[in-house]
């Protein structure tokens, strides 16, 4: 059995792409980490993938300074990103802890 997951938090559409694209984005790097890869070819792949990948992203933030969107909601987004498994997800992107540590 699926454990219920918190409902996401109510977001415009260009506050749900931004969450998407930045995950996405995320996603990649984390492929991408040389402190945990043990080949160069799926890094490379995501690398590729990561130039188009981080241009969505550059319009999703673009499309909400246009439409006058300044500020950011951090908390809300936040909240976002943990029901999507953000803290997991960008976990990848760092260095991992020494072993025995």
């Amino acid at each position: 059995m699926v454990p219920d997951l918190p409902p996401l938090p109510a977001l415009t559409r260009a506050e749900g792409e931004l969450i998407d694209r930045y995950l996405d984005v995320v996603d990649l790097l984390g492929r991408i980490n040389p402190a945990r890869r043990e080949d160069t070819y799926g890094g490379l792949r995501a690398a590729q993938a990561l130039v188009s990948r981080a241009a969505e992203l550059r319009d999703a933030l673009a499309v909400m300074h246009g439409r006058g969107e300044r500020e950011l909601h951090a908390a809300t987004l936040a909240r976002a990103l943990r029901v999507l498994d953000g803290e997991r997800r960008t976990s990848r992107v760092t260095v991992p802890p020494e072993p025995g540590n």
